[in-house]
């Protein structure tokens, strides 16, 4: 089962109060994560993951923002969380193998088109067994066309290409939240907090905003694809990366990202044996940048 999770960033409190998370100061903090029962603290080098079952739970966050931008019809304040939720990325980069080394799910450019390969191998063994037991399993819908699994094989060999087009960009992999939408951010006394980080993984720290931009901000407020402009969400959350980068370089980089955002979402949101709807959706939003009107692709 995949736990909530709760990172916060405040220096002053110190690494064991739960207090306020992302706000001022982004170079003067530390971190406290909480993931798969887990706390990562961060400070300067040392990086130690311990077993962690207390902190506050969504009721002692403060307001959902999803709540927030149904009160005020208006998604801006992810105009705030972005850029401070990059910054967190950018100063975790170092900290990378570390998390590795301590469970965090690997899903780099070096593995992640052999993870989707696998993927598709193991999707294709359930649609064989599926089809060779025949009435005798319960159906279960999928809406998957004929073609779907011969248009993701085909694109095998693109995305190990795109995997080393955006490896050349040279920005560093490092925590990645892998499902950060308006459910998942809280705000309490003028400062975000961010749960759920039960998905979160090693990877291009882009991938995240397949889901922000894609599956959460670009459906507005009354869930219509496409009726929110996403430009500046992105610019805001590309900023604290810029460094000695182009905007121009940075935008394409985004680009590569969004698309293969969502097959790292359909590898790592996989579970064997359980229903892979899911996993479907995201796939298809990797082919086509949409899933066929099912809604925001936030699951």
């Amino acid at each position: 089962m995949r736990h909530p999770a709760l990172l916060e960033v405040d220096r002053e409190r110190g690494g064991d109060d739960l207090g306020p998370a992302l706000g001022e100061g982004r170079d003067d903090r530390s971190l406290v994560a909480r993931g798969r029962g887990a706390r990562l603290e961060e400070d300067g080098a040392a990086v130690r993951w311990h077993a962690q079952n207390r902190g506050p739970r969504p009721a002692e966050a403060g307001i959902r923002l999803r709540e927030l931008v149904e009160a005020e019809r208006d998604v801006s304040r992810w105009l705030d969380v972005l850029p401070l939720y990059a910054g967190l990325q950018a100063d975790l980069a170092g900290a990378a193998a570390d998390l590795l080394a301590l469970g965090a799910p690997d899903l780099r450019l070096a593995v992640l088109s052999a993870r989707y390969e696998a993927l598709l191998d193991e999707l294709d063994a359930l649609d064989r067994l599926e089809a060779a037991d025949g009435d005798d399993r319960p159906s279960v819908p999928t809406a998957r066309p004929s073609d779907e699994m011969r248009r993701l094989r085909h694109a095998v060999p693109r995305v190990a290409a795109m995997c080393t087009e955006l490896a050349g960009y040279g920005i560093a992999e490092t925590i990645q939240h892998d499902d950060l939408n308006d459910g998942a951010v809280y705000a309490r006394d003028g400062r975000y907090l961010i749960l759920d980080w039960g998905d979160a993984c090693v990877s291009h720290p882009f991938f995240s905003m397949s889901v922000t931009l894609e599956g959460v901000i670009g459906w507005g407020v009354d869930d219509v694809q496409g009726s929110v402009d996403v430009t500046p969400f992105r610019d805001a959350y590309l900023a604290p990366f810029a460094g000695d980068r182009t905007g121009e370089e940075l935008r394409a980089a985004c680009a590569l990202a969004l698309r293969l955002g969502w097959v790292c979402r359909a590898v790592n949101g996989h579970v064997s044996g359980m229903d892979a709807i899911p996993t479907w959706t995201r796939l298809r939003m990797f082919l086509d940048g949409h899933a066929r009107g099912t809604g925001p692709a936030t699951a």
